[in-house]
């Protein structure tokens, strides 16, 4: 298989897994909900945020908007990096990589885009698709996390309490990935004699 149709493969799939789990944690799961998939150690817990790391919030409005926006255009720089990537037959895992970084990107934009039009909230109730009172604007979505590993809770500190989503995993799949191949990825030109 050639390394472009490695890199659309990788996108399609990843953005469709990180979509079909949001949508289904927003369809059947009200905010805030919770299930104990394995242990207490691994649990999806339903809970949205405006689209920063760990729910940081700044600038209101225009914050969010300009987070969107900015977004948008790095996913233009890493679909640039991707081509070249590939144009320049880099290793497979590097290819991999960024595909992960741009599937990741484009999965939270989607929801940061789209969910405030086609959803309604979840607040005390499940969320319906493409509803008739939706809880947002266009650009204005919030995005779904979900996956929850507090791998120890004592009474008053949770080691990893972040909550995140397949989006997120992508990108730092993605990025792990970039550190173990960093001289494929990153190749040094060789200097004239």
């Amino acid at each position: 298989m050639s390394k472009k149709n490695i890199a659309i493969l990788t996108v399609i799939l990843a953005i469709l897994i990180d979509q079909i789990s949001k949508i289904y944690v927003k369809t059947h799961f009200q905010l805030g909900e919770e299930v104990v998939v394995f242990s207490d150690w691994f649990k999806i817990h339903f809970t949205e945020n405006n689209g920063m790391a760990w729910g940081f919030e700044f600038g209101g409005k225009a914050g969010k908007l300009f987070l969107t926006l900015f977004r948008v255009v790095a996913v233009s720089g890493i679909i640039y990096w991707l081509w070249q990537t590939i144009k320049r037959q880099a290793h497979t895992a590097v290819v991999v990589a960024i595909s992960l970084i741009l599937a990741g990107a484009v999965g939270n934009i989607i929801d940061s885009v789209f969910y405030g039009i086609i959803f309604d909230s979840s607040y005390h109730n499940v969320a319906t698709l493409f509803s008739d009172k939706p809880y947002g604007e266009l650009f204005y979505g919030k995005v779904v996390d979900m996956l929850y590993f507090p791998i120890y809770e004592g009474e008053n500190f949770t080691f990893f309490n972040a909550i995140f989503n397949g989006a997120d995993s992508w990108i730092t799949i993605g990025v792990a990935l970039l550190f173990l191949f960093n001289k494929q990825a990153f190749p040094k030109e060789e200097k004239e004699a």
